[in-house]
């Protein structure tokens, strides 16, 4: 069993002064498979958030136009009051204020419509983006509070552990690479070795000639037995002849 223990670790660093077990090699390979899974599913969510995204966009692309139109001449109007109060014509700057703030009304209402053209969970996800360290979901508009409980949380810093330990296990198991494969052929080597060495064994041993030579002597017995059975079937028609004669 897997388990986390500092002692152990102790231990395995004192080991690692006598025999290398190539241990950091089994750790790479499982971050690496992890990692990947997490790479995965940030491309699947960021995937899925774009098709969702393209196709509400079809539906409210008129609405989010009138809402910039609206939000244009806000601007103009409030220019132009400004300047005509700076010229003196003060009535025609409260009137042209004034068309300002319906104008802004009128922006809250097609603010409004833009909102309600698409369902609640749609127009959320129009706000989301994908993590790329963790795969969680962030909010664009989020507040500094929420954004730092993210980067500042458990499962982020987490995963920026992790992918630093990842990066560092590559270059050290690129570096080590050749070890690695000399000393996997040599295990590989031995174990032919030995799985030889106990075929010889097993060979002659008492137990295993004894047996061998059992299994040949039935299998004389049965060639024998074979061989009389079929004396007797050819000698067999020459009695029958000399019977009816």
């Amino acid at each position: 069993p897997q388990v986390h223990d500092l002692a152990l670790k102790a231990d395995y660093e004192m080991a690692l002064k006598t025999k290398d077990y190539f241990y950091d090699f089994d750790a790479f390979e499982h971050l690496k498979s992890f990692i990947y899974d997490t790479d995965q599913k940030i491309e699947v969510s960021k995937k899925r958030l774009a098709e969702q995204q393209a196709e509400v966009s079809a539906e409210v692309k008129m609405k989010a136009t009138a809402v910039h139109d609206l939000n244009e001449k806000i601007g103009k109007l409030l220019v132009k009051a400004e300047e005509l109060g700076m010229q003196g014509e003060i009535e025609e700057s409260k009137l042209t204020l004034d068309e300002a703030e319906k104008t802004k009304i009128m922006k809250q209402e097609a603010e409004e419509a833009y909102k309600n053209s698409m369902p609640a969970s749609t127009y959320q996800q129009q706000k989301l983006r994908v993590c790329e360290v963790c795969s969680a979901y962030l909010g664009l508009h989020d507040n500094d509070c929420r954004l730092a409980d993210h980067f500042g949380g458990k499962l982020h810093a987490g995963f920026i552990q992790i992918r630093s330990k990842l990066d560092e296990l590559k270059t050290q198991v690129t570096n080590r690479k050749s070890v690695y494969e000399a000393a996997m052929l040599k295990r590989a080597q031995k174990e032919r070795n030995g799985e030889e060495r106990r075929r010889r064994e097993k060979r002659y041993s008492p137990s295993y000639r004894r047996r061998h030579h059992d299994d040949h002597r039935s299998q004389r017995k049965s060639r024998s037995r074979s061989r009389e059975r079929s004396h007797k079937r050819r000698s067999s028609p020459s009695r029958s002849r000399r019977s009816r004669s």
